[in-house]
Formats: structure tokens, sequence, C-alpha cells
């Protein structure tokens, strides 16, 4: 399917330099340029890239101004990278989508699933189930008895949603995530560790995404939540009982602890570690490998560490680091030293 500039424009609100009639039927990255293709300029050190690259039409910042002159038609948008999300997300709707279910599926005679659906080979379906109409379920999904799915979902190979989890619309899992394993709850005995019975359910609620291998155990009682718009990236874990709030995000290999409540538009950087039964307070932002060891409940914060301290405060203790070693030689020679004074003075 091609688009031209103009096209493009008005569906962006942007703003047309060059031809408006050229088309494009493809995207690149701006360095990989090719003739029929569009790409974008957000970060300004890839700008030397615009003036060779082969695309036929460039998304640029409104204050963009170039240093050289540019073949390709320029679009202006407010910004560049949510111009292109909005248009790689327009050019996603416009994709057919499979509908129908395969032979070699099974759905259980007691599951509703609703119209325009697809459910791939391989895929199991549990008794009690409903599937709300236009969600994706891919070959091997299982979706076990009495699970709540609901509309335009999109469940890539692989996924697990255990029994009775509820989830929302618009949900995307992608492949190898589990959904309702068991929260991990043992207690000390004499012969071992003794098995605390699960029997609460997971919740995501609508516009969630779930990254591959990524898991949300389920609640020892009641449920774990996963708030409205949150994005996880692969390889997290949200533990028992827990709540993610809204449009909060977590890079690779974040481990949220059982019971832990976390506010509304956080942002979480790659292997942040937080303890159990901590409370995060809205807008909370933590680096990359923070460890949280308790309630971060003002919000509004950004931290760094292990133990997490302010950022800020963070950095400017990462440049003495470096220095430790010479600071402790010069620690102990300057103990030496006044221990020599000391005993000239007692003599």
């Amino acid at each position: 399917m091609k688009f031209t500039a103009r096209q493009i424009a008005d569906l962006l609100q942007g703003e047309i330099e060059g031809n408006p009639d050229v088309s494009v039927s493809t995207f690149a990255k701006i360095e990989e340029g090719v003739a029929g293709a569009i790409s974008f300029l957000a970060n300004p050190h890839y700008e030397h890239y615009i003036y060779g690259t082969q695309s036929s039409i460039v998304l640029v910042n409104k204050d963009f101004r170039p240093a050289r002159p540019v073949a390709a038609t320029l679009i202006r948008v407010a910004d560049a990278y949510e111009a292109v999300a909005r248009l790689l997300e327009f050019y996603e709707s416009t994709q057919a989508k499979r509908k129908g279910i395969h032979p070699l599926a099974f759905v259980s005679p007691t599951a509703e699933v609703g119209e325009d659906c697809y459910v791939g080979a391989f895929a199991y379906i549990g008794d009690g189930v409903r599937v709300g109409r236009g969600t994706q379920i891919y070959p091997h999904v299982v979706i076990e008895e009495r699970a709540r799915v609901g509309e335009d979902c999109l469940f890539y190979p692989g996924v697990s949603v255990y029994h009775d989890c509820v989830i929302g619309n618009r949900v995307v899992l992608h492949s190898g995530c589990v959904i309702g394993a068991d929260g991990f709850g043992f207690a000390p005995g004499a012969q071992g560790y003794e098995k605390i019975p699960q029997i609460g359910i997971v919740t995501l609620e609508d516009d969630i995404e779930v990254g591959a291998n990524t898991c949300v155990d389920r609640s020892t009682m009641g449920s774990t939540y996963v708030r409205r718009g949150v994005k996880l990236d692969n390889l997290v874990q949200v533990a028992h009982n827990c709540d993610v709030g809204a449009h909060t995000v977590m890079s690779a290999q974040v481990g949220v602890a059982g019971s832990t409540k976390i506010g509304q538009w956080c942002m979480f950087g790659g292997q942040v570690g937080i303890a159990g039964h901590a409370v995060i307070g809205d807008r909370t932002r933590c680096g990359a490998q923070a460890g949280i060891a308790g309630s971060l409940r003002k919000g509004n914060v950004t931290v760094q560490g292990s133990p997490a301290i302010d950022a800020k405060q963070f950095a400017r203790a990462s440049v003495v680091f470096k220095y430790l070693p010479e600071m402790y030689a010069d620690y102990q020679r300057m103990k030496e030293e006044l221990e020599e004074l000391r005993n000239r003075l007692n003599q």
C-alpha cells in the first residue's frame, strides 16, 4: 500500500517541505534509507544521515534547520518520534487480521469465542473461557479454565494464561509470557518448605503490553493487578499480590517482590529490584540496576544505585568511587603520620 507525502502530512497534521506527491510504501532507518521509504530524524546525533539518505520522505521536528540541502521531502511535525509511532500504528491497523479457528486448535465446547477471532493451530482454550471479539490467539497459546479475555487482544505463540485470570481489552502478550503462575509462597516446616496454596488470580486491565518470557504471578488471595496502559519489557517478574499502577513502564529484567504497590506513570530501568511490601509513589523514576530496599512513598523522585539514593547524589558519589583506593592509601599514610606525631608529643 502506497501513501503520498500529502496523505501522511494530513494524517499527522504536518507541514510539507518538498514534493507533496512523492509516495512511499515502506519504512527504513534514516541511515539505511531507500527510494520509496519513509524515515524519521528525532535525535540530532543522526542529523548527518539526512543529507545523504535515499529515503523519499523524512519526518523531522518543526524546529529542525538543515545545514545543507536535503534531497528528501520533509514533513515537519511537533515530535518526529511520536509521529512515526502514530504512523506505524496506522500502518499496522491497515494490515488484514487473521480470522477463524484452525482445525488443529482445541476449543472447549463450554468456551465462548467472540466474532472475528483467530485461534491458531495447537492452541488450547479450556472450559468456561470467554474470549472477546477480534482477539488473535496464535499457535500453542494456552488459556486455562474460566479465564476471561477481552476484545482485540493479541497473544503471540507460546503464551500461557492460567485458570480464572482476567485480561482486559487490547492487551498484547508476547511469546513465552506467563500470566497467573503461582506466587512464590512457601512456609518453613520441620521437613522442609511447605507450599502455601495460591488461590487468587491476576487481573490485567486494558491497553497493556507484556514482553516475551515475562511472568505475572497470581495472588495468594484476591488478585495481582496490572493497571491500564502498563508496558512490561521482556524477562520482567511481577510477584504475587502486587499492584502496578496505570501507565507504568518496566525495562528488561526488573524484579518486583510480593505485595509491592507501585504508583502511576513510574519508570523502571533494566534490572531494577524492588523489595517486598514496598510502596512506590506516582511518577517515581528508577535508574538501571537500582536496588529499592524499602518504600519511596513521596513519588516524583529519581533514584539510582543499590541501595537506591537520589540520582544526582549517586552521580556525585560515582565520581568519587574510582578514587577510593588512592583516598584510602592517603588515609592510611595520614593515620601513620598522626600516630608518629602523637608518639613524639608523648615523649
